[in-house]
């Protein structure tokens, strides 16, 4: 059941939504991906009974990128959580280039799916008002589970609810482009085989309409 929409403009100094294709150097698409923007409304409220859906995003800075190169370490920590980690920088150093998004703002619209088993007898509290109320409290206070961040950790966010009544919103960027394939998620139906979703990402005037979960325009 789909239900209550809400709208955050997020912020940051560096933005990195890397490129599946590109497995040693980061290579950041020009835009947020959903993907991306769903896990900025996950770090503020994640609940169970909570699927975000991402409807729209609006980019209200001018795409610049920037080239960083540094230093990082080439090998993988042990699977095992429980295994001790003893690894030294010397021998497994390697250099490498990120090319990345810089001084970008986001307004991103999303709405969630409550979710519930059919014929699911749930306590009389348990309604999806109880989960809009607390995700509005918890966007307008700063609050959040973890910090947002924009496609890489390092990358934070900082992030405003934006309310119907609000004054002189930041209009988009006046710069329309054809974006070509853009991860939208990942389909976990089937855990032992996780597979890519892509579709055709279009901007148009600074606005980009995301296609619905069950659209024929993704493609898998």
């Amino acid at each position: 059941m789909s239900c209550f929409g809400f709208c955050l403009e997020v912020w940051g100094d560096f933005a990195c939504f890397t490129r599946p294709e590109l497995k040693v150097e980061r290579m950041s698409y020009d835009v947020i991906t959903p993907s991306a923007a769903r896990a900025i409304y996950s770090c503020i409220l994640w609940k169970p009974r909570l699927a975000w859906v991402i409807e729209r995003i609006e980019v209200l800075s001018p795409i610049r990128f920037i080239s960083i190169r540094r230093n990082e370490v080439g090998a993988l920590a042990p699977k095992d959580p429980l295994a001790v980690i003893n690894l030294t920088a010397k021998g497994v150093r390697a250099q490498r280039g990120s090319l990345m998004l810089r001084n970008v703002r986001y307004r991103i619209y999303a709405h969630f799916d409550f979710l519930r088993k059919p014929h699911e007898a749930l306590p009389q509290e348990e309604t999806p008002a109880k989960y809009a109320a607390m995700f509005e409290r918890r966007a307008n206070k700063g609050q959040c589970f973890r910090r947002p961040y924009l496609g890489c950790r390092e990358c934070s966010a900082d992030f405003k609810l934006i309310q119907p009544a609000d004054e002189n919103p930041v209009p988009p960027i006046a710069e329309s482009r054809d974006l070509g394939l853009m991860l939208y998620d990942m389909d976990y139906t089937n855990p032992q085989n996780i597979q890519p979703i892509f579709f055709r990402a279009i901007m148009k005037n600074g606005v980009i309409d995301i296609p619905s979960p069950n659209s024929k325009e993704l493609l898998r």
